[in-house]
């Protein structure tokens, strides 16, 4: 079967591959300890589970509308206005299976050959997989450690040029958990908004940080009519497996999103919709609980990982991921991602994964128990003495 060629531009995500090699080495009786997927440990709030359930006995199993319930919708504008600060109608909310779709759709419908996006990297790998795809050119923004994971403001708008359609950003950042400054989304803001970048705000995971309140570069003036937020329920509730997510963008832009939703998937189902909704509107007590508890767990992988002879590793201030320098340990990160998990048992995932500016660095997922850690960490000590 001969393939479109533009399926050779389309990239993957290396999480799903290191835990099914990690699955196969458990069905052959190895222990395994995982840090490769991005996907919190704790169970969805009883709360959300009962609003799901509720919702399939009243009978919301049925399409609904492309964009999403129009109560749904509701809540998600009062959601976002509320923690942005921002004015947000329902209409220019789009809901959809997993947040993912508002990278696919906005790209596919704002890119196109000869356009430029600007992106993270290291970043998450559908950004550069999805404007490849498009036929667009791929323009990385470098991001370091000596700024902790932040992008040079200044830098990223020396590479904004006639052809720049479009500008990624990622705040809490995976895969290093970085946070942007408020001061340098500001000055981001000013150099963009004489230029016709679209911004697509990546804020999957807005609410998990550990200091300091979520900023949103749509608040600054001349930014909100050419932001695209990015967000859902999979990280902040523990609803991976319900694939819900939202975006919300300027109206225009929200009617071919949902255009292209009913050429595909049609909508997302109606009871994790209803479910979503009781989500945004529950009281914060189980969130801020997973919260601190992620802090406890990335106190304790960051304290072990710089107790790791050759391993640096930052203290995070958003997400669930440590990203340690391995730099002193002699290996490439590929090659110590292979070492790890064939021979130490431990999964984690080479920073190459999410770029080329990941070289010398691998991501650790701390959503996982302390035991876990403490264990995982024991294991990479022993690994590297044995040799040494």
């Amino acid at each position: 079967m001969k393939l479109a060629t533009r399926m050779s531009r389309l990239g993957t995500e290396t999480a799903f591959e290191v835990f099914s090699r990690a699955r196969e080495l458990e069905s052959r009786g190895k222990s395994i300890v995982h840090f490769e997927l991005g996907e919190p440990d704790f169970d969805t709030p009883a709360e959300i589970i009962e609003a799901a359930n509720r919702a399939l006995a009243d009978g919301y199993t049925h399409y609904t509308p492309a964009a999403g319930l129009p109560e749904v919708r509701e809540a998600v504008a009062e959601h976002v206005a509320r923690t942005r600060g921002i004015p947000v109608g329902p209409e220019e909310v789009v809901v959809t299976p997993g947040a993912k779709p508002i990278i696919f759709f906005p790209m596919l419908a704002l890119l196109q050959p000869g356009d430029e996006v600007i992106y993270p990297d290291p970043g998450f790998p559908i950004y550069e997989s999805m404007i490849r795809f498009t036929g667009a050119t791929p323009v990385p923004v470098p991001l370091r450690a000596e700024r902790k994971f932040s992008f040079d403001a200044d830098e990223l708008l020396g590479k904004v040029s006639s052809r720049t359609r479009m500008v990624v950003l990622n705040s809490p950042q995976n895969p290093t958990g970085g946070v942007a400054p408020a001061d340098d989304l500001e000055r981001l803001a000013r150099g963009l908004r004489d230029t016709d970048a679209i911004v697509l705000s990546d804020e999957v995971y807005s609410e998990i940080l550990y200091e300091g309140e979520h900023v949103s570069i749509s608040r600054f003036p001349g930014m909100r009519a050419r932001t695209i937020i990015l967000d859902g329920w999979s990280k902040t509730y523990a609803m991976t497996g319900w694939r819900l997510g939202f975006g919300v963008m300027p109206v225009g832009l929200a009617d071919q999103v949902a255009k292209l939703q009913v050429n595909s998937n049609s909508c997302a189902p109606a009871f994790c919709q209803v479910a979503g909704a009781a989500a945004l509107r529950m009281d914060r007590g189980p969130v801020h609980a997973m919260v601190r508890e992620f802090r406890r767990r990335r106190d304790t992988i960051v304290d072990g990982l710089n107790a790791v002879p050759g391993f640096e590793c930052l203290r995070p201030k958003g997400a669930f991921y440590a990203f340690p320098s391995i730099a002193g340990t002699g290996r490439n990160a590929a090659g110590l991602q292979r070492e790890l998990l064939e021979e130490a048992g431990v999964a984690a995932l080479a920073g190459t994964a999410f770029g080329e500016n990941g070289e010398g660095f691998l991501r650790f997922s701390y959503a996982t128990s302390v035991g876990n850690i403490e264990e995982g960490l024991a294991r990479i000590r022993r690994h590297l003495r044995a040799g040494a």
